[in-house]
C-alpha cells in the first residue's frame, strides 16, 4: 500500500492521465495551467486568445473548442507525466473513449452547473464500466453560487461511486481566497499563477475543517474496518494511514475524491499535481488492469491516429510492456502494421524527435501505416499480443451527402475519405448505389462540419454538400393488363418485340416477382428473360419518380417476328408495357418508417414526446433506462425524412447528453400535400 509523498517507495514511472468533462468545463485550460506551471510552456495562455496547447489546430481555434484529443508530455517533480487532453462535446466523444482504456487515472473536470450533470453522468458511466481510476476537479471554483457541500450533494447521483471531498474552501467575505486541505489539515491561501500560500488553521476555520474531515473519514472508513474502529473509540487516525486510504480507495475506484481550483488563474493546480503524484496509480497498476502478458519484447495500445502534412502518418501510442524505437516492427494480432521511421514526444502541435521509448512512456510513432485506433500492437514476442481493447464507436446521428466541387478531385476525395476516417473512427462513410451519393455520417453538426473543413483545409478538396436522399418508393393499388410493343424498321433487319403483361399490386414488404404465363410458344423462351431484363429495368423509375416495389408482373401474351425479334426489341417491349401500364394503376408515394430509441434524462422526457409528435412520429411507450437512474428510454416510429436532423433538437432539449438509434422497420403509404410536394420537387431535378 503506498504512502504519501513516496508511493510506497517505488517509482509509479511515466504516466499517462486523461483530463475529461462535460463541454467548456475547462479542460484545455487546466491542461494549459498544468504546463505553465510545470515548464512546458513559458507562459499561460487562454483558449480566447487562441493560443493555448489545447487549441493548436485550425478548426479549435476556429469554433473556440476542443475537436480531437491534444497529448502534452511535461515533468513534474522529475517524474513524466503525459496529459490527454479530451473533447469535452459529445459529437467528439470517440476520441475520449479510445484513449480510456491505457490511461492511469482520469481527472474529471467539471463546474458548478447543474444543466451539465447529464453530461457529467455519461461520463462518470464511461470510467466506472471500464474501472478506471479517477479524481473530480471542481473548476471555476471563484464563481461558484452555492455552498461546495450543495454541489457536492446534486453531483452525487452523477456517480455510482461517493464522491468524497478532499477540500473545502476558504473565504474572504464571499469571495474565495483558498482551501483546506482535508488530508494535510492545513490552510492556503490562493496566489495567481504561483503556488498556494500556507496560512494558520484555526478559529471557526478550523471547526469547518474538522466537521468535514470528519466526513471524508467516514466515507473512507466505508472500506476499512480498522479506520471504523478509530471513529468510533474517537481516536484520531494517523495522516499516513489517512493518505494509505486515499491511495488504495481510488485505485480500486471505490471512491472519486474531489479536488477545486480555478484553471484560469492556475489556482488548485498544484495541488491536483501533487495528488496525481502521490495517489493516482501507475504503469504497474494500469497493465494488471488490462491484463498485458508477458512474453512479448514491447507492447503498445493505439490512443489516436494522425495524418500529418509533412509527416505522414503518426499513431500516438501508450507503451504497457518493453520498449520501441526506430525500426521496430509491430503488429496488431497477426497483421504486420509496419515499422517505426521515428520516435516523437508531443506538446499539442508541436512534435519533438525522441529516442526510444519505454514502459508508461506516451510517445508517438511515425509510420506504422496499418495501425489504426485502439489496436494493440506488439514486437519481438513469440506471439502477437491479444487485444487489450475493442472500440465499439457511437452509432451514427446525422449525415450529410458531399461531392467534389471539381470532377477531377473525385479520386482525391475518396483518398482524403479514408484517411479522415482512419484519424476519427465515429465518422461512417456510406456509398448509395440508387443515387451515386457518397454519404458522411457522424455525431452531429459540428462533428460533421469539423470534417468537411479538415476535407479542404488537410485534403485540399473543396466540397460541396447537401440533404441526404430519402429511401421513397411507389407502388401500385390496382391490376391492369397492358400490352408493350416496339416495332420498328430502318433498312434491313428490323426490330419487333410485342408483350402483354399482367400487373398487379402485392401486399407490403413483397417486393417485386415476375411469371411466365406464356402458352404455345406467343414469346419464344429464349425472349423471356430479356422481357424480365426490361421490366427490371422500367420499375428503376416509376410514374412518381421513384423505384416502384411490392407489384408482380406475369408475361401473359404476345407475339414475334422471325427475323426481326432480338433480346433487345423484347427487353424494349418490356420498358414499354410498364411505363405504359403504371400511370394506371393509381401509382401512390412510399416512404420508409424507422424504429426509434431516444435516451434522455427523465426530466426533458415530457419535451422528447412532444418533439416526436411534431415530427409525425408515433410514440409506442417509454421505460426507465435500465441501469440509470433518472434516465427513461422512448421507442416510437418516424418518417426517415423527419431524422434527418433530430438529432439536433435532442440534444437541444437534453443539455447535450440525450442520443437515439434508429433501424428501417417497413414502408408505409404516403398521401396528400406532403406526398405532393415531394413528387414535384423531384420532377424537378430531373
Amino acid at each position: 500500500m503506498a504512502t504519501n509523498g513516496n508511493n510506497g517507495g517505488r517509482a509509479a514511472g511515466p504516466r499517462a492521465v486523461a483530463l475529461v468533462g462535460p463541454f467548456q468545463s475547462g479542460k484545455t485550460t487546466l491542461l494549459e495551467a498544468i504546463l505553465a506551471r510545470t515548464g512546458a510552456v513559458p507562459r499561460q495562455g487562454t483558449v480566447e486568445a487562441g493560443n493555448t496547447v489545447g487549441d493548436g489546430s485550425k478548426e479549435a481555434r476556429h469554433h473556440r473548442m476542443s475537436v480531437e484529443l491534444t497529448a502534452a508530455t511535461t515533468t513534474f517533480m522529475d517524474e513524466p507525466y503525459t496529459f490527454l487532453d479530451c473533447p469535452g462535446s459529445v459529437e467528439f466523444a470517440h476520441d475520449m473513449r479510445a484513449v480510456l482504456p491505457a490511461v492511469d487515472v482520469v481527472v474529471v473536470v467539471c463546474e458548478m452547473d447543474e444543466k451539465k450533470i447529464p453530461q457529467l453522468q455519461l461520463i462518470l458511466r464511461e470510467l466506472e464500466e471500464q474501472q478506471i481510476p479517477r479524481i473530480l476537479f471542481l473548476n471555476k471554483i471563484d464563481k461558484a453560487d452555492a455552498g461546495v457541500h450543495d454541489v457536492l450533494a446534486l453531483l452525487q447521483p452523477a456517480s455510482r461511486s461517493k464522491l468524497v471531498l478532499r477540500q473545502i474552501p476558504t473565504f474572504s467575505g464571499e469571495l474565495i481566497t483558498g482551501f483546506v486541505d482535508l488530508a494535510l489539515e492545513r490552510a492556503f491561501v490562493y496566489k495567481e499563477y504561483a503556488p498556494s500560500q500556507v496560512v494558520p488553521l484555526e478559529g471557526e476555520l478550523a471547526d469547518r475543517e474538522k466537521t468535514a474531515r470528519f466526513s471524508m473519514l467516514e466515507s473512507l472508513a466505508d472500506h476499512d474496518d480498522e479506520l471504523m474502529e478509530q471513529l468510533l473509540e474517537d481516536i484520531q487516525p494517523p495522516r499516513d494511514k489517512v493518505f494509505d486510504d486515499l491511495t488504495r480507495d481510488l485505485r480500486e475506484g471505490l471512491v472519486c475524491p474531489v479536488l477545486m481550483g480555478t484553471a484560469a488563474r492556475a489556482n488548485g493546480v498544484l495541488r491536483l499535481l501533487k495528488a496525481l503524484r502521490h495517489e493516482s496509480p501507475g504503469i504497474a497498476e494500469t497493465t494488471k488492469r488490462l491484463g498485458v502478458k508477458p512474453g512479448n519484447d514491447a507492447v503498445a495500445y493505439v490512443l489516436k491516429t494522425l495524418n500529418t502534412t509533412h509527416g505522414g502518418k503518426m499513431s500516438i501510442v501508450r507503451m504497457l510492456a518493453g520498449q520501441a524505437g526506430d525500426g521496430t516492427t509491430f503488429a496488431a494480432g497477426d497483421d504486420e502494421v509496419g515499422r517505426v521511421a521515428g520516435v516523437f514526444k508531443l506538446v499539442g502541435q508541436n512534435s519533438e524527435k525522441r529516442g526510444p521509448a519505454g514502459v508508461g512512456e506516451t510517445v508517438a510513432f511515425a509510420k506504422l501505416d496499418k495501425a489504426k485506433t485502439g489496436d494493440t500492437l506488439s514486437a519481438g514476442g513469440k506471439e502477437p499480443h491479444p487485444p487489450l481493447a475493442k472500440l465499439l464507436p457511437y452509432a451514427p446521428v446525422l449525415a450529410i451527402a458531399i461531392t467534389a466541387k471539381e470532377r477531377k478531385d473525385d479520386v482525391k476525395l475518396g483518398l482524403a475519405l479514408n484517411k479522415l476516417a482512419e484519424e476519427d473512427p465515429s465518422i461512417t462513410i456510406a456509398h448509395n448505389p440508387e443515387t451515386h451519393e457518397v454519404v458522411l455520417w457522424g455525431q452531429g453538426e459540428m462533428h460533421l462540419r469539423v470534417a468537411t473543413e479538415r476535407l479542404n483545409d488537410r485534403y485540399g478538396v473543396a466540397i460541396e454538400r447537401r440533404q441526404p436522399s430519402v429511401g421513397y418508393r411507389e407502388t401500385i393499388r390496382k391490376a391492369v393488363v397492358q400490352r408493350g410493343r416496339h416495332k420498328k424498321q430502318s433498312g434491313g433487319h428490323g426490330q419487333y418485340g410485342d408483350v402483354v403483361l399482367d400487373i398487379k399490386p402485392m401486399p407490403r414488404g413483397s417486393g417485386f416477382s415476375f411469371e411466365d404465363k406464356i402458352t404455345g410458344g406467343v414469346v419464344p423462351r429464349n425472349y423471356i428473360p430479356s422481357v424480365e431484363e426490361g421490366v427490371i429495368d422500367a420499375l428503376k423509375h416509376g410514374p412518381l419518380g421513384f423505384p416502384v416495389v411490392d407489384l408482380h408482373v406475369a408475361l401473359v401474351d404476345g407475339s414475334y417476328h422471325t427475323v426481326d425479334s432480338s433480346d433487345m426489341a423484347f427487353q424494349t417491349a418490356g420498358r414499354i408495357g410498364i411505363a405504359e401500364g403504371l400511370p394506371q394503376c393509381q401509382p401512390v408515394l412510399l416512404e420508409p418508417i424507422h424504429q426509434v430509441e431516444i435516451v434522455c434524462p427523465s426530466d426533458a422526457t415530457a419535451k422528447i414526446n412532444a418533439l416526436l409528435s411534431g415530427r409525425r412520429g408515433q410514440i409506442l411507450g417509454f421505460d426507465t433506462r435500465e441501469g440509470w437512474e433518472g434516465w427513461d428510454l422512448v421507442r416510437a416510429m418516424m418518417p426517415e425524412a423527419e431524422i434527418g436532423d433530430l438529432i439536433v433538437e435532442i440534444r437541444s432539449a437534453t443539455a447535450g447528453a440525450g442520443t437515439f438509434t434508429f433501424k428501417f422497420d417497413h414502408m408505409a403509404e404516403l398521401t396528400g400535400r406532403t406526398a405532393d410536394q415531394i413528387v414535384a420537387s423531384r420532377r424537378a431535378a430531373e
